[in-house]
């Protein structure tokens, strides 16, 4: 049987995993990706603690609310990468120190 600390370890390397990529990355869609994980490894702990709460399920609920805002989060990122790069032509943050006209 899977328990709950086996969530919790798997959440973990998730999230150091993103963690990871945010750090050493140098491309803002790997970083995005980075994010990405690290806000799946949150989703996941919603859904772990939310299968263990028998009475409420509010765990199911935020994961819920946790992927939409995901979801969103990625469309407004994505939309400012692209903008970005038009007008840089690049994606590398590095190179980016520029924001003002």
């Amino acid at each position: 049987m899977i328990t709950q600390q086996d969530f919790m370890i798997v959440s973990v390397l998730l999230f150091c995993i993103g963690v990871f990529i945010i750090v050493s990355k140098k491309n803002a869609i790997q970083v995005l990706i980075g994010i990405e994980l690290m806000l799946n490894a949150a989703i996941l702990n919603l859904v772990a603690f939310g299968k263990f709460d028998r009475t409420n399920n509010g765990g199911q609920v935020f994961a819920l609310f946790a992927i939409v805002l995901a979801a969103a989060t990625t469309a407004v990122a994505l939309a400012i990468i692209l903008n970005v790069y038009r007008r840089y032509k690049t994606i590398d943050p590095d190179k980016i120190n520029q924001l003002k006209d």
